[in-house]
């Protein structure tokens, strides 16, 4: 799984940095429809947090950095890493919060070490032109690794099977929300939630760890 791991992030790293280029630092740039469904989808992965202040985040294909700049209109005094596979969009998080001395950005797949919580968004929706079995296998490997570098939880949504067969696509993955509900039930934590009430075509899991 390593060499296609490593495969799919080079594509993917490619295909998001062809994104910022075209549209820029917007919602657009992380190939999603709107600001406003950016920010709702922000309020559900944000639910995993469970304190006010005093707590750290990984930021899982942080993008631009546009999560961060959602935290700190909601939280204060944490602290935040964002890591992206793609150097285009590590460097315009870079820019665009060098004033910010408690976030730090980086070019990698992983964070440097765990956090109270992670949380990824979105990184799971662009398959490309992989294989829904190779894409829930790279799925399934990239949930243990937030799952290690969470103390206290994680948060991650997916493109919904519940959606319109009219309006899949192709190059997309549509996840069942009902097997990664229970795949993370069963490997991560007691206390799961599965949120797909929000009128977007897609889903937000929430595993809370006990400490």
């Amino acid at each position: 799984m390593a060499d296609k791991k490593n495969s799919i992030l080079t594509d993917v790293a490619a295909y998001y940095s062809s994104r910022l280029v075209e549209h820029g630092e917007t919602p657009q740039g992380v190939d999603w429809n709107s600001e406003a469904s950016q920010m709702l989808r922000f309020e559900q992965l944000s639910k995993i947090i469970q304190q006010s202040t005093h707590f750290s985040l990984n930021d899982f294909g942080c993008g631009y950095g546009a999560l961060f700049e959602f935290l700190t209109s909601r939280f204060q005094g944490f602290s935040y890493v964002g890591c992206d596979i793609s150097q285009e969009m590590i460097r315009a998080a870079q820019r665009r919060y060098a004033n910010h001395a408690h976030a730090h950005f980086m070019v990698a797949a992983e964070p440097p070490e765990p956090a109270d919580y992670s949380v990824a968004s979105g990184i799971f929706n662009v398959k490309l032109g992989y294989h829904d079995s190779e894409w829930k296998e790279y799925l399934e490997t990239t949930l243990e690794v937030l799952n290690r570098f969470s103390r206290k939880g994680f948060a991650f949504n997916c493109l919904t099977s519940y959606s319109d067969v009219d309006k899949m696509r192709d190059n997309l993955y549509y996840a069942d929300p009902c097997f990664l509900f229970d795949f993370c039930k069963r490997r991560y934590s007691r206390n799961v939630a599965l949120l797909h009430d929000y009128d977007l075509y897609e889903f937000t899991i929430l595993v809370r760890k006990s400490v």
